[in-house]
């Protein structure tokens, strides 16, 4: 029986096949966390998958930033400033547009259904805010009836295109000018993280696309206590 048994040959080719597959799987998970977004890479990610991670589910920004005081408008036509407007609560800050065909419209989604799961208490501590990424289109009763979509208690900002430029820039978020699509739409290609700004003002933890709600309903709490 030259070349051993049948059996003992396709058992050997499923081992070496699935110590392969292990292998792939290990270096997908080493370089998830630090990558682009979880959707992008098929799926959620959930840092506390990944061997060490403790705590918080979000990425921790290395170093924390202490966001400026930019000026902005909110789809009332007040004056806004993060952090600063913030009173005090934890906010979380996303940049999109309106007519975003994807992201954006699932990250704040994800956002309102996230929040819904918390206690009164904790909801009344917590501030969702939306920074267009396409000032020159979303004004703000548009930028308000999209929201309102969501949840009506979601602030949106708008104003000056290098105001929201700046204030991207701290957070760490990169847009690009907004260009027509193929179709006639607009595009604005942008960086899809929500960054939490603590009571403080400082942001510690930032979430990249695709995170679960159920991974922020857990963050939440934990943000508001500090324990980031």
């Amino acid at each position: 029986m030259r070349g051993g048994p049948p059996g003992r040959g396709r058992a050997a080719v499923l081992i070496g096949c699935l110590v392969a597959l292990l292998g792939l799987l290990g270096l997908l998970g080493a370089c998830g966390p630090a990558g682009a977004s979880g959707s992008a890479g098929g799926g959620p990610v959930h840092l506390d998958d990944v061997g060490g991670a403790t705590g918080v589910r979000g990425v921790r920004l290395d170093p924390p930033v202490r966001l400026p005081g930019v000026a902005l408008t909110d789809t009332a036509g007040r004056p806004w400033t993060l952090p600063a407007a913030a009173d005090g609560r934890l906010t979380l800050l996303f940049f999109g547009y309106s007519s975003c065909p994807d992201v954006c419209p699932t990250t704040v989604a994800d956002l309102a259904a996230a929040v819904g799961l918390l206690t009164p208490a904790q909801r009344a501590r917590v501030r969702v805010v939306v920074a267009t990424t396409d000032p020159a289109r979303d004004t703000g009763p548009v930028l308000r009836h999209w929201l309102d979509q969501f949840d009506r208690s979601f602030v949106g900002l708008t104003g000056p295109a290098t105001a929201v430029t700046r204030l991207a820039d701290t957070a760490g978020v990169t847009f690009s000018t907004p260009t027509p699509g193929a179709n006639g739409t607009i595009m604005v290609p942008h960086g899809s993280q929500v960054t939490a700004i603590g009571p403080d003002g400082v942001a510690r933890v930032g979430y990249l696309a695709g995170t679960a709600v159920a991974d922020y309903a857990h963050d939440i709490p934990l943000l508001l206590a500090g324990e980031s």
